[in-house]
């Protein structure tokens, strides 16, 4: 005889909120009785392990099935079942612990679902409700080992619920719903297709430990007629129920990694790098992380979600879990499975908790590690891995104040002026001259550009090797470190390399009295474009060039012209160094010994020359060429008189 009986009154709030505001999509119902299915299964293998009376079963299974004529859908499991007592506690009540308290929560601190945890996800937890989202009606036909009878639980969702005997020779459940009518809005029919139900076990249950089978229609040849066809039933599992990320390293092949890098995360090519972790301890966790041997095309769009897949105990619970990831790795992929997360009470919504933030900052810690390993190991790999990610690990060295800058600085290589290879900071201290005091580097847009540099001139001749740095963020990222092993960095545009000799100081000393004249002409000239100019202790070959103070560069301040709201006014201090070794600078100093009308257009000459030297634009091309069609002029008109006076002369 049928007994009816009503919910209780906050069950029923929370079975109306679950309905209607907890779950994201109506399809994770599936995801929700499979995993009720497993954990009843699991409860009764456990069991029968320890209690005699139990018969241990060796066909553990999930079967799915479809009735489009009925418009039901089934999901049946061989597990433990439920007795009446059972019922009544795990369907009738809901999540009985903690509901009055969740239910005033809600209502007095307006507090967002993602902030609340009950643990109440289990055999026939909240989650079962789920099925009240696309079903009008749903039957639980039940029986437990250690009872005789079994029953049958029936309800609309609405008020109250059935419970009657009923027949049943083996143990375990069987959840049969009856889909709600489908509407302009929501099409319920879906759930009644085979590809439907094939691709949501894909998704959401494929590492379930059990088989989950569904009787699904083959077009086969008739036996007395080849030619024609019928429709049969064959029983086909769904899921792989073996988790890649379960096996031991010994039993995955690289292959396999592959395979399962490709086909999970649809990308063509084989990924660069594939990191194994099983963690065991206080806080239990595998987890697949990949580097793609491409960057995602939409890396640096702002619709490009970072994050790892999400599992627990092999079902799938998030897609892409951001807080596993810090942003300098947004361009890893992978996936991390515990048992250990406390999910909440829709099972789809992570809390932000402890045990999450250690899985991030274990995973940081081995990544880092790995890739380290890969540095020393697979050093061609790892410059491949830094040509395209490396901007990423300089941005967390500068990103929050340099909060990582100890953590990442190892992992930091850079091209260097030494036969042009990757060096680590590491590597090119070890090397410096034993009176060096800096780690030299030169900015620019790229290798080319930076050797033809004229400030390279000295270095070069004095054999001091000198880092290259190619990447917008790179000076940036130098400015945070501020030093490596105690010694600081010098960009060698920015100020007094300090690399004379007492008699190189000495000796420019005296040519600065020859050159005073001169010096304080063009400084006068250029007054408005430049804070000083003097003779140059790193010039060699070159004429002029240009450096800036210890403060700003001129790569610093080109990079944050370009950068959005860039146009701050921020530049680099201008000062004009000369080299008084050169013809040119001696024959203007012959010159303006005799002549002093023209220095102004030499200076602004001397001074746009230094700007195209440094990649700067000039600022009025037309009077540059001007001036220097004017002094052309003036020279062949020089050379002509001459020639022809001593033509006259002879």
């Amino acid at each position: 005889m049928s007994q009816v009986r009503e919910f209780k009154t906050e069950s029923k709030q929370l079975l109306n909120l679950m309905i209607n505001s907890i779950y994201t999509h109506k399809e994770i119902f599936l995801r929700e009785l499979i995993s009720n299915a497993s954990d009843a299964i699991d409860k009764y293998k456990f069991l029968s392990m320890q209690d005699d009376a139990l018969k241990l079963e060796s066909d553990y299974q999930i079967l799915i099935s479809i009735n489009k004529e009925e418009r039901t859908l089934g999901i049946k499991d061989n597990g433990i079942g439920m007795t009446e007592e059972e019922l009544v506690e795990n369907l009738g009540t809901i999540a009985q612990s903690g509901t009055k308290s969740f239910l005033e929560r809600l209502k007095t601190n307006n507090t967002n679902n993602d902030n609340i945890t009950l643990d109440v996800i289990g055999q026939f937890g909240v989650g079962f409700y789920s099925a009240f989202m696309v079903a009008k009606k749903v039957v639980v036909r039940t029986k437990s080992p250690y009872s005789d009878k079994a029953y049958i639980w029936e309800s609309t969702g609405e008020d109250t619920y059935t419970i009657q005997e009923t027949t049943k020779e083996d143990h375990g459940t069987e959840v049969i719903l009856y889909l709600r009518d489908n509407t302009e809005e929501e099409n319920y029919d879906e759930f009644l297709e085979e590809y439907r139900i094939k691709n949501l076990v894909k998704k959401y249950s494929d590492y379930v430990h059990y088989p989950i089978c569904m009787y699904v229609s083959k077009q086969v040849p008739k036996e007395d007629n080849k030619d024609e066809y019928e429709t049969v039933l064959e029983l086909e599992q769904l899921n792989s129920m073996t988790p890649i990320w379960k096996k031991s390293k010994a039993e995955i092949t690289e292959e396999e990694l592959k395979q399962f890098y490709r086909y999970q995360f649809r990308d063509y090519e084989d990924p660069l790098k594939a990191f194994h972790m099983n963690v065991e301890g206080l806080l239990n966790y595998n987890a697949l992380i990949f580097i793609p041997k491409i960057a995602p095309f939409d890396l640096y769009s702002e619709k490009y979600e970072k994050g790892l897949q999400l599992y627990s105990r092999g079902v799938f619970i998030q897609d892409k879990c951001k807080e596993l990831v810090p942003d300098y790795l947004r361009f890893i992929k992978g996936l991390v499975d515990s048992p250990d997360l406390p999910l909440n009470i829709s099972r789809e919504i992570l809390q932000h908790n402890r045990h999450i933030s250690k899985i991030a900052n274990n995973l940081e810690k081995k990544i880092k590690n790995e890739l380290e390993k890969m540095l020393a190991n697979e050093r061609e790999q790892y410059i491949e891995f830094f040509k395209t990610y490396g901007v990423h690990l300089k941005f967390g060295i500068y990103d929050n104040f340099g909060e990582k800058k100890d953590f990442l600085k190892d992992l930091l290589i850079y091209v260097s002026s030494k036969n042009k290879e990757y060096v680590t900071l590491k590597e090119y201290v070890e090397r410096m001259k034993p009176d060096q005091e800096f780690i030299y580097y030169a900015t620019g847009s790229s290798i080319e550009q930076i050797e033809k540099l004229p400030q390279m001139e000295l270095l070069r001749d004095k054999e001091i090797e000198v880092l290259y740095l190619t990447d917008d963020i790179d000076e940036f990222t130098i400015k945070v470190l501020m030093n490596y092993d105690n010694k600081q960095f010098k960009n060698i545009t920015q100020g007094d390399l300090n690399l004379e000799s007492l008699e190189e100081k000495r000796e420019l000393k005296k040519k600065e009295k020859t050159y005073k004249k001169l010096l304080e002409a063009i400084k006068e000239n250029l007054k408005d474009k430049v804070s000083d100019v003097k003779l140059s202790s790193r010039l060699k070959d070159s004429a002029v060039c240009l450096v800036s103070s210890d403060d700003i560069s001129f790569e610093m301040e080109r990079v944050l012209q370009h950068m959005p709201g860039g146009n701050l006014g921020i530049k680099a201090t201008r000062i004009l160094e000369i080299n008084p070794n050169h013809k040119l600078i001696q024959a203007l100093e012959a010159i303006y010994e005799k002549n002093q009308d023209d220095i102004k257009d030499y200076a602004e000459l001397l001074y746009d020359q230094a700007l195209l030297v440094a990649g700067f634009t000039l600022e009025d091309p037309m009077d540059f060429a001007k001036k220097l069609n004017n002094l052309m002029i003036k020279t062949v008109d020089f050379t002509y008189s001459y020639n022809e006076t001593k033509d006259q002369e002879n």
